[in-house]
């Protein structure tokens, strides 16, 4: 429980594996900062009598958290539910509930980038659709009823099921997911439908409360529908400063939040290589994952140690549909992690549904070389249909999922550090 003999700071939860919470707070200044995974009968001898000095509080323990604490803060007293513990130098303990303050600034920023104008102006009086009804969704309605939103609740059951969004809730503008559909690993996967969320017309806005992946579902979902959205990176930092502030006890710059954005999303945002078969993106990608020190994923590779048959042999017994329904299972788990580098089949964009799968975490880069240039030994479909046929298949779907379209430079040297000085990495 203890680091070094001190008394740390960190975050109670049950399955905390995937946290991003140290590194936050290794910039915020409050460490040491551990991970506490404690099972429900184990929570309240932790938090009364554990060694630590100022503590986080996720899913499922944050009702607990209210509950056990000596002095609660007026949101905290309000809503019932705390994330955030300060033990006192007289040994009582103290909780507040960050979150609100957290999406708060979420929500002021996202008003100001993408509308124009502040939170209240943006809202006040307007209807805005809070999907769940747990303790996220309890923390945001809260800075919700702060600029005087006529917030509508959506979930399971009740007056307002998932079912009436499209009956009753179209004159909505903005709508938040507070549930973790869509959290990794289960992505992405998202509480409502592209189709439900396009009969939406009056929407001027898609906010999410999950940030891992760096896009959920549904904020691909509004991508595609040209509608602004934001995923849950903002709120987590920001609600971590405004912890540490308590921690601490002192103010901290308001400017580390977007800087601890930033370089969260560097170092976990995947680098995804696409292109025509021969094109280099295994060599490239070999490359900038040694000059930046990040796991290199070929997913040929990945697909012969899924499956346990090559793409070659696969695509040669089995058909190439078989081939394809396999290898979008093994870019579904590797498109849902983290700060990899992932080099891509040729044939990867032929398939719709693994564009989210790789775009979700990802900055997708298309490796652009001449067709004449392409080698074609030991790959069969640039033997059996020619190079000029998938050309003319593909060309146009490299393009349309490119982030980036990075004309070959010549050798993959050189392709890797034009990926890297590009991307910044």
């Amino acid at each position: 429980m203890t680091t070094n003999g001190s008394e740390p700071f960190g975050l109670l939860g049950r399955t905390l594996g995937h946290s991003w919470s140290p590194r936050i707070h290794a910039t915020l200044g409050s460490t040491p900062y551990a991970l506490f995974e404690r099972e429900p009968q184990d929570v309240a001898a932790f938090v009364r009598d554990g060694s630590w000095r100022g503590i986080n509080v996720t899913i499922p323990y944050k009702r607990r958290a209210a509950e056990l604490a000596d002095e609660c803060s007026e949101r905290v007293r309000a809503l019932g539910v705390a994330n955030t513990l300060v033990r006192r130098e007289d040994g009582s303990i103290y909780a507040d509930n960050t979150d609100v303050l957290g999406f708060s600034w979420m929500l002021e920023r996202f008003c100001v980038r993408e509308l124009g104008m502040g939170a209240r102006e943006a809202f006040c009086g307007k209807k805005v659709l809070v999907l769940g009804s747990g303790g996220a969704s309890q923390a945001v309605r809260a800075a919700l009823d702060d600029v005087g939103a006529c917030t509508v609740v959506i979930s399971r059951s009740g007056p307002n099921t998932y079912e009436s969004i499209t009956q009753s809730h179209t004159d909505a503008l903005l709508v938040i997911n507070t549930t973790p559909v869509g959290m990794y690993p289960s992505c992405p996967q998202s509480p409502v439908s592209l189709e439900d969320l396009a009969e939406l017309r009056q929407l001027c806005g898609v906010l999410d409360v999950v940030y891992n992946p760096e896009r959920t579902s549904l904020c691909m979902m509004a991508q595609r529908l040209g509608i602004p959205f934001e995923s849950g990176l903002a709120m987590l930092v920001a609600q971590a400063r405004f912890a540490s502030e308590v921690f601490l006890d002192r103010s901290l710059p308001e400017s580390l939040v977007e800087q601890i954005e930033h370089d969260i999303r560097s170092q976990t945002r995947n680098v995804v290589l696409i292109g025509m078969p021969g094109s280099g993106k295994s060599s490239a990608g070999r490359r900038l994952a040694r000059m930046v020190g990040r796991p290199f994923v070929d997913l040929d590779d990945c697909f012969a140690v899924d499956h346990g048959i090559s793409p070659a042999e696969c695509i040669r017994t089995q058909g190439e549909e078989a081939f394809r329904a396999l290898e979008t299972k093994t870019a579904a788990s590797y498109g849902s992690r983290s700060g990899l580098v992932i080099a891509c089949g040729g044939g990867i964009v032929t398939r719709e549904e693994n564009y989210p799968l790789l775009h979700q975490n990802g900055t997708i880069i298309m490796l652009d070389r001449p067709i004449d240039e392409l080698a074609t030994k030991e790959r069969p479909l640039s033997q059996s249909k020619g190079v000029a046929r998938l050309a003319r298949e593909r060309m146009h779907l490299y393009r349309e999922w490119a982030d980036i379209v990075l004309p070959c430079t010549g050798s993959a040297e050189g392709d890797a550090l034009e990926v890297r000085s590009m991307l910044d990495l």
